[in-house]
């Protein structure tokens, strides 16, 4: 089995985007906000807009089952107030939870958060107890700078963070470390600010002893770990010179990677610098890259033929493929054994 640890609703159909776009103007003119009610998706448009897109790619490239969260961008935490976020993310897990209700055998749902800059991420909880609870999601998307790209929220080792953890650990569901769209002009959405995270957040938990406090709790860093497996030594040296225990002592029992990385060179450092153990196979389609490479005739984010290529041992393939995931997914891995798989 092949399970895809990273994927997003970014073919929603268009009436999710004009609702929000209706939310966003009645921010400045109440008049103009819509109801929750206004917006009508039927499970039709639903099939059509994953059967011609997320599942046709999943079927041409041999990917089972998707963990599928909201649209990364369109979290957009920075917008409104934490009641608009609420809203928002409510509207949008619905839909994830409603497309792993139509194909219950290839989609499971990730969460999405209602955070908003400088509220306490206590507000996200009970949005996560319905997602875990109802929806059967069986993980979450923690947004480390809701403020979208100018970080004004605590790293994410401090207290600041810790109602989620808790929750995180009380549930067993792992977290991906995932930022939405940026607002500052230096830093490109998914080329600048999404990298700058995934390195920032890996930074952020080397300079922390935040798993001494949470043993089991898991972080899943996406898009291959931004840039740390290709300056792996940097970071083990900065770890030496804060006086923390080696990398794999300090953070890799509890920090994953994801194998969101575009060409073979890019996979192949991953797959050498980072234990196999703390790799899951994710393709996060149809998603920032979405053209084909014209070095290769395959999309960019076909991800299945570069692990593939790499000509890991079958312990290793069998390993990144499925069970780390049903390791690091607890939720996942009883799923699928009621499912019988």
């Amino acid at each position: 089995m092949i399970i895809d640890i990273h994927g997003h609703y970014t073919t929603a159909p268009p009436a999710l985007g004009e609702w929000r776009d209706r939310q966003i103007a009645g921010l400045k003119n109440p008049s103009l906000a819509p109801r929750r009610s206004d917006l009508e998706i039927s499970d039709d448009e639903l099939r059509n807009s994953i059967e011609q897109n997320q599942l046709r790619l999943m079927d041409e490239r041999g990917i089972d089952l998707t963990v599928f969260s909201p649209r990364a961008s369109f979290m957009a935490h920075h917008v409104g107030t934490f009641e608009t976020s609420a809203e928002w993310a409510a509207i949008c897990n619905e839909l994830c939870y409603r497309v792993s209700r139509l194909y219950p055998d290839r989609f499971v749902p990730a969460a999405m958060l209602p955070q908003s800059p400088g509220v306490d991420p206590a507000s996200c909880i009970p949005e996560l107890t319905r997602c875990v609870e109802e929806f059967g999601a069986v993980a979450l998307n923690l947004n480390p700078d809701p403020s979208g790209g100018h970080w004004s929220e605590p790293p994410l080792t401090d207290r600041h963070w810790y109602p989620i953890y808790e929750k995180m650990v009380e549930y067993d569901i792992p977290g991906m470390v995932h930022v939405s769209t940026s607002v500052n002009p230096a830093f490109h959405t998914t080329g600048a600010h999404y990298l700058n995270a995934d390195t920032t957040a890996f930074m952020q938990l080397i300079q922390g002893n935040l798993f001494a406090d949470f043993p089991t709790l898991k972080l899943v860093i996406p898009h291959g770990g931004g840039a740390v497996p290709y300056h792996w030594g940097r970071f083990r040296g900065l770890a030496m010179a804060l006086n923390k225990p080696s990398l794999e002592e300090h953070l890799l029992g509890n920090v994953f990677f994801d194998t969101c990385v575009y060409h073979q060179p890019g996979m192949d450092l991953l797959l050498d610098v980072i234990p196999t153990r703390n790799i899951l196979f994710a393709s996060e389609m149809i998603g920032a890259v979405r053209d084909i490479d014209p070095c290769t005739g395959h999309n960019f984010d076909d991800t299945a033929r570069y692990i593939e290529a790499a000509r890991l041992a079958a312990p290793d393939l069998d390993a990144v493929q499925e069970q780390n995931a049903r390791t690091v997914y607890p939720r996942l891995n009883a799923l699928l054994k009621q499912q019988g798989r």
